[in-house]
């Protein structure tokens, strides 16, 4: 996605007075060295499908790469045992590294060509019904359904392409009931990256379970609505507020896509 229409979308003095000011993740580039927008992580923390691989490649696997070169991940010099447990990196192999360059464009090139699933159930009433409450409560304030992709000679796959990923790829404060307050590059402790919907209707047949948001704790698409707060409380208020009927046409959409 163009950077420019993901940054077209930034409000974060609530300027127009909705209650919703998101702003962009910008990261420093480990491969570029420039600052960068986030697009990828939790909360927006790497610019690129790369970093955000070798950035779990270290953090949660302690496995070095180019871009992460030390082979003890994310211990740090005050933990001795975990700097002096044994590593997988050897001189001459590998380029010295325990994931070669080669096998991180790999890994990149399959995270970046998975497939999104396909929508289901297009023609039904009630999920037709629920994209109408969807848009109707205001939850494409955050939830930004579609984009055309940027023309990327490099990239065919990805180039020109209609997408409906249902984000904006923006910080927004959720509220303190799902902070963690933990911080992160520009992201404060209440801030998270709005997460994209597509998918999120097969997540118990991909993941063998149907929990949801940052820590898992929600066990449904309702109760991940329901905690929704900060920017997004008058939105979970009002879905709080539908009808039986509405409510249920609502999480079929979502469940649809």
């Amino acid at each position: 996605i163009p950077a420019a229409d993901i940054l077209a979308q930034e409000d974060p003095e609530d300027a127009d007075g909705d209650g919703i000011s998101g702003r962009a993740s910008i990261v420093m580039s480990a491969e570029f060295g420039v600052p960068m927008l986030g697009r990828f992580g939790l909360k927006g923390g790497a610019p690129t499908i790369k970093e955000q691989s070798a950035g779990a490649f270290s953090g949660d696997m302690g496995l070095s790469t180019w871009l992460h070169p030390s082979p003890a991940g994310d211990c740090t010099a005050a933990e001795a045992d975990c700097i002096s447990a044994p590593v997988g990196q050897e001189p001459d192999v590998r380029d010295g590294l325990e994931v070669d360059k080669q096998s991180l464009d790999l890994v990149t090139f399959y995270a970046r060509n998975l497939g999104v699933p396909e929508r289901r159930n297009l023609d039904d009433a009630e999920v037709m019904r629920g994209k109408e409450v969807f848009y109707s409560l205001g939850c494409t304030s955050c939830h930004t359904p579609k984009y055309v992709t940027n023309r990327l000679a490099d990239q065919p796959e990805q180039s020109f392409q209609l997408i409906w990923p249902y984000t904006d790829l923006l910080l927004h404060d959720m509220g303190e009931g799902l902070a963690d307050n933990r911080p992160d590059g520009r992201a404060t402790g209440s801030e998270w990256k709005t997460p994209p919907l597509w998918g999120i209707g097969l997540t118990k047949q991909v993941n063998g379970h149907g929990e949801l948001l940052h820590d898992g704790r929600a066990r449904s698409v309702l109760e991940a609505v329901l905690w929704h707060g900060g920017e997004a409380q008058s939105a979970r208020d009002a879905v709080v507020q539908l009808s039986t009927a509405d409510r249920d046409a609502l999480i079929a959409f979502l469940e649809s896509l």
